[in-house]
């Protein structure tokens, strides 16, 4: 494998561009470390890993976990924030055949246990600020076999850098692929662990790599979003130390610190969400002329719909170098650039043909016609995705050789995809259809609203009734006055059959960590207070 490997870098360390070189992640690493031990890997707030430190260390932790036990196919489960020894466990996984599941470290112990044991992980690796919750979600895992505490104490663990010592941190002779299962937000009951049998790759890193491009000698990518998330790790750590690129990380997101960094560190690559670039252009104008950002040259977003006067306003600001997609843990592919975007505003881009087919299905499995909305639906590829121990749940995301992950949409004339909503936020008032996306989208046109979640509520005549709950921008106050005035602006806009009836103001809207509103949180507010 050494052998093919080498092929991919060339003389100067830089990494050749190829779908072969994603699927031979595992030990990329390491002909980076030979070709250029003390390039700069890894950077989190306490310190840096080179290349060189990097490899050493994953090969030391694949030797102890064999030590203890492990072969490869076992799981390791990761509960781990933003820190250097999460790559280094990442990489270990990677190289020793491991299955690694990074956990949400907002979970409750209960949430926890549930997805350790779930995933049948045999070790379990614990970043120490979260001793309490792992502490107790490790008692629900009886088939662990190792417990490892990163960066302090925890009883019953064993530190980490006490299960590397004495480990021989050279090159494994055989090396086995690693992978990845990560689990679902779980919105709708449980989590749910998305399994590929045999696949060795994030079905997410395939449109990236096909249009990115990157110099290991002067590219530095910024981790703006927790690695627990499937497209932080694979667009903002995978894919740029296959190619040799460093990576900066953030802990925790904060707007004016992530441009210090880009400025810091000549930062090049990086992906962010929605509300990232809404926090972002919040920034006075004079904090956001502070910074040289010039080294950007490709920002890539996704994970949520990005309203297009906020998209505009990036572009405008940082040029036309955004890139979006259309996946999620279960796959997906849909890409499109600033150039295309301007040209389609709103749209999410076109399916490659090459690479899978999609279509718009109605509810009785039938495609629709061009321009009507309907649920959107991907074939399947080779390795179809299964929810781990879960057939059933498996099944209802499938209709034949289609999946759907329950978004809808409509494709134009020229097969530009523009999603709508989910279905199981749709609004149905009156027996008509209310896509809450569409009334957000107007709603963030408006100065005063800093963001919206637009729901269906009970109504005793309608079935259900438009309501929007808005979090303010800076400075405005809530008043019975406003609450006229945006109700009178997406009136403006909108049929009046979409416009909310009532307009409640929060301090802040539920949120995943991907930047996602929790709709459905909103929602269940008023399901309660009606029960």
């Amino acid at each position: 494998m050494a052998k093919e490997l080498e092929a991919e870098v060339d003389a100067e360390g830089r990494t050749l561009l190829s779908i072969r070189g994603a699927a031979l992640t595992g030990m990329g690493l390491a002909l980076h470390a030979k070709a250029s031990p003390d390039r700069m890997a890894i950077v989190d707030a306490t310190g840096s890993h080179s290349f060189g430190q990097l490899n050493a260390r994953a090969n030391q932790i694949v030797r102890a976990l064999r030590a203890q036990g492990l072969v490869a196919g076992d799981g390791v489960a990761l509960f781990c924030s933003n820190r250097v020894e999460f790559v280094e466990v990442y990489a270990a996984t990677l190289r020793g055949g491991f299955r690694l599941t990074p956990i949400n470290w907002h979970l409750t112990a209960a949430e926890v246990g549930y997805i350790i044991d779930n995933c049948e992980a045999k070790a379990f690796f614990v970043d120490a600020d979260f001793a309490a919750v792992a502490y107790d979600a490790a008692k629900e895992a009886p088939g662990l076999i190792a417990k490892v505490a990163i960066g302090g104490n925890i009883s019953g663990f064993e530190g980490h850098e006490a299960l590397c010592e004495g480990q021989s941190s050279s090159d494994l002779e055989d090396p086995t692929l690693g992978n990845s299962m990560l689990y679902t937000s779980g919105t709708t009951g449980r989590p749910k662990g998305v399994y590929r049998r045999g696949a060795t790759q994030s079905s997410i890193s395939v449109p990236v790599i096909a249009t990115a491009e990157f110099d290991p000698a002067t590219d530095v990518t910024l981790v703006t979003g927790p690695l627990y998330h499937a497209a932080p790790l694979a667009i903002n750590l995978a894919l740029p130390l296959m190619m040799g690129v460093g990576c900066v990380l953030m802990e925790t997101w904060d707007a004016k610190q992530a441009l210090a960094l880009i400025e810091t560190h000549s930062v090049s690559h990086s992906h962010l969400v929605p509300t990232m670039f809404h926090r972002l252009l919040s920034l006075d104008e004079a904090t956001r002329a502070k910074y040289d950002l010039s080294s950007l040259r490709w920002i890539v977003h996704g994970a949520a719909p990005c309203p297009n006067h906020v998209k505009s306003a990036m572009i405008e600001w940082w040029g036309p170098i955004l890139y979006e997609y259309y996946a999620a843990t279960e796959g997906g592919g849909f890409w499109i650039d600033s150039h295309e975007w301007l040209k389609k505003p709103g749209s999410v881009g076109r399916a490659d043909s090459s690479r899978f087919t999609m279509q718009i299905q109605d509810e009785s499995g039938e495609e629709v016609p061009g321009g009507d909305i309907g649920t959107v639906y991907f074939k399947a590829p080779e390795h179809r995705f299964e929810y781990f121990k879960a057939p059933e749940k498996t099944a209802s995301a499938y209709r034949g050789d289609y999946y759907t992950m329950g978004d809808l949409g409509r494709l134009d004339d020229e097969g530009y995809l523009f999603l709508t909503g989910r279905t199981a936020e749709l609004i149905i008032s009156g027996g008509v259809n209310i896509y809450p996306a569409e009334v957000d989208a107007v709603l963030l046109l408006h100065p005063a609203v800093g963001d919206a979640a637009t729901v269906g509520v009970p109504n005793d005549e309608w079935g259900e009734e438009v309501r929007a709950v808005v979090e303010l921008s800076v400075g405005i106050e809530v008043s019975a006055a406003l609450e006229a005035e945006l109700i009178a602006f997406c009136r403006e806009h909108l049929a009046g059959y979409k416009c909310p009836r009532a307009v409640e103001f929060v301090t802040d809207l539920p949120r995943l960590d991907s930047g996602k509103i929790q709709r459905a949180k909103v929602r269940d507010r008023y399901l309660l207070s009606e029960s």
